[in-house]
């Protein structure tokens, strides 16, 4: 630096931090260059798998997309996202479960209700004119092996090329985290409920 040179100001070394970044995300932009249906998981012990699915239903609908929505393992209770969607999505939202395996304490029970929730995924799975299908609260079916994992995996592997898949639920199978395009694991650092605060309408329900 020379005698009268002046240090870079703060606005001065950001403008240049943005244009290096810029050019590194325009390049990464540019070799994304393929657009086809995706698989996407929302596993993991924090809150907010199910709301996040949803928050993408709105944006599909936003983009005149067709949605589908299969729920299993609820339906005792209705949920604020019964509620809204149920209507917007006319006869495609399917509420399916018999209630939290803890409530039911009926194993063959809960697996003809997730046998008859996963044929009406199916007809959705199958038909191209569906442009994104949610199969909320799947991934416990699949750990408490109420479906046969390999069929789920083959359907959803054979489903149209555009169609894109969003499954919710903690504990999401190796195998199925292995097909998936997009795996996000949600963390719980912190919930109300450990502090005897029940569920909330508008934030659990």
């Amino acid at each position: 630096m020379t005698e009268n040179a002046k240090p870079a100001s703060v606005d001065e070394r950001h403008s240049r931090r943005m244009q290096r970044k810029k050019a590194i995300v325009d390049a990464s932009i540019a070799r994304a260059n393929k657009e086809r249906g995706l698989i996407l998981v929302h596993t993991g012990n924090g809150k907010g798998k199910s709301s996040a699915a949803f928050g993408m239903v709105a944006r599909a609908l936003g983009h005149k997309m067709r949605v589908a929505v299969i729920q299993f393992g609820k339906g005792r209770t209705a949920t604020g996202e019964e509620l809204f969607f149920r209507n917007i999505l006319e006869g495609d939202y399917h509420v399916m479960g018999e209630g939290f395996t803890w409530e039911t304490q009926d194993r063959q029970r809960d697996i003809r209700a997730a046998e008859a929730a996963w044929q009406k995924a199916c007809t959705y799975l199958g038909n191209p004119g569906y442009d994104l299908v949610v199969l909320d609260e799947l991934n416990i079916i699949l750990k408490h092996k109420y479906l046969a994992l390999d069929d789920v995996l083959d359907t959803l592997q054979q489903r149209p090329d555009r169609q894109h898949v969003i499954i919710t639920g903690r504990a999401a199978q190796a195998e199925l985290i292995e097909l998936a395009d997009t795996v996000t694991d949600m963390q719980a650092t912190k919930h109300a409920y450990q502090a005897g605060v029940r569920a909330q309408k508008g934030i659990e329900l």
